[in-house]
């Protein structure tokens, strides 16, 4: 019985004694740092919707346009004199063939009957003339024509987007994806805290309260990252 009250006795004074220890050293209960700053941090990313539906905006104009085609076309050759041509041309080179023969009254004679002899004989020639010679050639022929053109000149692009479906016009075809922008995204946050002389900052995946626990002088917060500390 006196050695319980013996080991009861050692227990209080052990645990007074480790009480007034912690008194001492300032440490009773749980330690917390006080939150003084909160700054976000963020990174530059791309945001991109899924494409639902594209629709081909098309216009419509008329176009002149030069059509071509090879045809056969008869060429006839050009004629040689007409009846009238002829007999004029012929007693010119008459006349001057009969003005080189004899003199005086004989050559007037001669030029004369020279005249009269080649305007007969050429108005034979073209007479006896069947005109000119007609041949088969492929030619290419061109005319324009006016044809109707439809050309694109864009796409209606639906696409969702936070849970809504959205539209809006494209220069350009997308693919199955289509980029809206960028946007600021918070990846944590740079966290300044303090506890008594001491100082420092701790980057948390999650946004804190007021204060951050400790143990044994040091910031046991979930989602540390970095620490770091200002004596």
């Amino acid at each position: 019985m006196n050695n319980n009250k013996l080991a009861i006795a050692l227990v209080a004074i052990l645990g007074a004694g480790a009480a007034i220890g912690a008194y001492r050293t300032g440490v009773i209960g749980p330690q917390y740092a006080e939150v003084v700053s909160t700054t976000p941090v963020t990174v530059t990313e791309p945001v991109y919707a899924d494409v639902l539906d594209v629709v081909p905006i098309t216009q419509t104009s008329e176009v002149p346009e030069k059509v071509c085609t090879t045809q056969a076309v008869q060429v006839r050759q050009p004629e040689r004199f007409g009846d009238k041509d002829g007999m004029v041309v012929g007693a010119l080179v008459g006349g001057l063939l009969g003005n080189q023969v004899g003199g005086g009254d004989g050559r007037k004679l001669a030029t004369v009957a020279g005249a009269v002899g080649g305007g007969y004989a050429g108005r034979n020639i073209d007479r006896r003339h069947q005109g000119g010679r007609v041949s088969t050639q492929n030619q290419r022929v061109c005319h324009t024509e006016t044809r109707q053109k439809s050309t694109t000149v864009g796409y209606e692009v639906s696409y969702q987007k936070d849970g809504q479906v959205l539209s809006k016009r494209m220069s350009e075809k997308p693919s199955d994806q289509i980029w809206l922008g960028d946007r600021e995204k918070v990846i944590g946050y740079d966290v300044g805290w303090r506890y008594r002389d001491r100082s420092g900052t701790v980057r948390l995946d999650q946004k804190p309260g007021e204060r951050l626990p400790m143990q044994d002088g040091v910031i046991v917060a979930t989602g540390v990252a970095k620490a770091g500390e200002r004596g």
